[in-house]
């Protein structure tokens, strides 16, 4: 490849300076000795050239400089970690000085007219220099994302996970970055973005159970279904959340015993996230005796409205729900503005002594479940439970005993 370059920067190598030797032949002492003397007598005749793009290179590199320097003071001077300031202010610093230089020489470099080789050379370290500090940009971009999501739902487990999504997102953008530098220098790289697909492919499949669990956790600790310390309800057990981890989640149930749940499998079901629940809905079932009067059943409604309000409380309806087998049955609802699972258990205590109370003081019976027995001679006549009255007729027309 070098051989090649040489040939073909010949032409423009010949233009720029006087040959001082004929062509060189294959013998690669004579090529760097020709292309050396190529040079010497560039330089000697393009000497002011060369001297004032090296005075503009220079101007640039500080110039370019100083608006590093004065855009990252500006970043750190910001207040907060993980800010959009604060990460522009890390991909400031990683900004290589080399990188400055050589976009600086890359600048000027065509106002010398240097030899073709030279401006090759620089045109190759150029492109690698700033592919390189662009895959190096995005990482820090990328990566002070990550963090600063961590930071605000001060997640320990991505913290603890920043290792090796570093070590991933490093693999990947230097991975392109070096595809791109290939391309660029003319190597076919289609052999080898397919190499890396199906190696990427058998890696994935070989690790699908590992990966399936790491990007659970990261939808987890992203998304935020849930977080250290809430309750939630998953599948057919509640419990409280103690830790995510890169691999399964452990909850601590509400009898006591450790739950211990891949994340694959935790996202699969359907999750009940009690945290946060500004309001909770209660409902009471309340059955009266069929004895109760009509008057008396019109005016329940409202008797457990106002009892609730006297609460404190939300009401939401009360109503005529049936007839039960037993009971005619009433429904109530109402809302407890409490997120403490302690206090809306002290409200719903409150509100249903307070229905205890009004609902006996007017008169109401509570119904309750009870069978009625009935029986009957062999030809059918009934046969009371008490005896006859005087008139010879039953007391009732039919008797009851509970069961």
């Amino acid at each position: 490849m070098t051989f090649s370059l040489f040939t073909a920067a010949s032409s423009a190598a010949t233009k720029a300076a006087p040959a001082t030797r004929t062509a060189p032949a294959n013998n690669p002492m004579d090529d760097l000795r020709y292309w050396w003397d190529a040079s010497i007598a560039w330089i000697n005749s393009h000497w002011l050239q060369i001297g004032i793009a090296i005075g503009a290179g220079l101007i640039i590199y500080f110039l370019l400089s100083m608006l590093r320097g004065f855009a990252l003071k500006h970043a750190q001077s910001a207040e907060g970690d993980f800010t959009i300031t604060h990460i522009a202010g890390r991909v400031i610093h990683k900004t290589k000085s080399f990188v400055l230089a050589i976009v600086a020489i890359r600048l000027v470099a065509g106002y010398a007219n240097p030899p073709a080789l030279i401006l090759q050379i620089i045109q190759f370290v150029f492109t690698i220099s700033v592919v390189m500090q662009v895959a190096i940009w995005a990482r820090e971009i990328v990566l002070g994302l990550i963090q600063r999501r961590a930071a605000e739902g001060h997640n320990e487990t991505l913290a603890n996970a920043m290792g090796i999504i570093r070590l991933l997102i490093s693999v990947a953008l230097f991975a392109i970055a070096g595809i791109v530098i290939l391309d660029n220098m003319g190597v076919n790289v289609t052999g080898l973005i397919a190499g890396l697909g199906i190696g990427g492919i058998a890696i994935g499949l070989a690790a699908q159970g590992i990966f399936s669990d790491l990007f659970a956790s990261l939808s987890i600790i992203f998304d935020r279904p849930f977080r250290v310390g809430e309750t939630i309800k998953y599948d057919t057990s509640t419990a409280t959340v103690e830790r995510i981890g890169l691999k399964s989640t452990r909850l601590r149930s509400v009898n006591g015993e450790l739950l211990v749940i891949s994340n694959t499998n935790l996202l699969s079901k359907e999750i009940s996230n009690y945290a946060h629940l500004f309001r909770r809905r209660i409902s009471f079932a309340i059955g009266v005796i069929y004895q109760t009067t009509p008057e008396r059943l019109r005016a329940l409604p409202a008797l457990l409205e106002e009892q609730v309000k006297l609460a404190g409380h939300d009401f939401i309806r009360s109503s005529f729900t049936g007839f039960g087998p037993s009971s005619l049955d009433f429904e109530l609802v109402f809302d407890v503005h409490q997120e403490d699972l302690g206090l809306v258990a002290a409200a719903r205590t409150d509100v249903g002594i307070r229905l205890f109370e009004a609902l006996t003081a007017a008169g109401y019976e509570f119904a309750y479940p009870t069978q009625t027995t009935f029986t009957a001679a062999p030809d059918g006549t009934m046969i009371m439970p008490w005896p006859e009255s005087p008139k010879g007729k039953t007391a009732a027309s039919g008797g009851a005993r509970p069961g």
